[in-house]
């Protein structure tokens, strides 16, 4: 049973970074992605960088979406960028209030993500499908579920079209955080984001780094097995794919996969599912 799916990418340093990239790019295209999105650094500092990987997406005949962060920005340069993005053929942003650089103030005209879909909106209409972030664990700097879930609520009324959610390896959080949202009468669609395990050490990075919750089971079974790459590996197949299977069982719109600019995992889990 086929599901869509998408892909994100963050944008290549060096130029073998960038070949290799291409090359992942074409491996993963068979697969007929609805789009790939491209990230943005903190407080916008890849801009170019994530600017030409989405040129180079939309030369490849495949839709691309720009991330798109609000931290340092104004109006003026909102304008600009959004310009810019349209004249090069982009239909889809994902917008988000964006990381700050360290030892940096919270600068510019937006504070929120939700002030950055109304400009966008405001400026554009409907020109661009606009993706915002959910987070089914809460955000880590949320107050409380409450007002994270509030703050979601603001940002879908301001003018998103759709969620994609941050990874998560518990289904049960994402129907939860899905149901908790449409009793508050936001119904788009909330596209699940998919984290592949393939390295332990990566994956408990970037967790902490971003609130993404590791059940514990998981946790321990990775530890256990040390630095015997290939067991986890095969264990975060397995995982991943239960756990699309799940998504997918329950009526999900969509699968959006955080290929970290790797395809072989995101190529075997779609492969078990029969994405193709």
């Amino acid at each position: 049973m086929g599901l869509p799916v998408s892909f994100e990418f963050f944008p290549p340093k060096t130029p073998e970074g960038v070949e290799k990239l291409r090359a992942v790019r074409q491996q993963l295209y068979p697969l007929k992605p609805e789009f790939c999105s491209v990230t943005y650094g903190a407080g916008g500092s890849t801009q170019e960088g994530t600017f030409n990987t989405v040129r180079d997406i939309l030369a490849e005949s495949v839709p691309a979406a720009s991330h798109f962060s609000c931290i340092g920005a104004t109006k003026a340069s909102v304008r600009e960028q959004l310009a810019t993005l349209k004249a090069m053929g982009v239909k889809r942003l994902v917008a988000l209030r964006g990381d700050l650089p360290s030892g940096y103030g919270a600068g510019g005209e937006f504070h929120y993500a939700s002030d950055l879909v109304a400009f966008i909106r405001s400026e554009t209409g409907d020109d661009f499908h606009i993706e915002v972030a959910a987070y089914p664990e809460v955000h880590p700097q949320a107050k409380s579920p409450e007002s994270d879930l509030q703050a979601y609520v603001t940002k879908v009324r301001a003018g998103a079209h759709s969620a994609i959610t941050q990874y998560f390896y518990n289904s049960d959080a994402y129907f939860r955080f899905v149901d908790d949202a449409y009793k508050l009468g936001v119904d788009v669609p909330v596209v699940p984001g998919i984290m592949p395990i393939t390295s332990s050490t990566q994956l408990m990075r970037f967790s902490d780094a971003s609130g993404a919750e590791i059940p514990r089971w998981i946790r321990l079974r990775l530890q256990a097995f040390g630095d015997d790459t290939a067991s986890i590996k095969a264990f975060g197949l397995d995982v991943v794919t239960d756990l699309c299977d799940q998504l997918r069982n329950g009526g999900v719109p969509a699968l959006h996969f955080y290929t970290m600019n790797q395809s072989a995992a995101t190529l075997e889990i779609a492969n078990r599912l029969q994405l193709s």
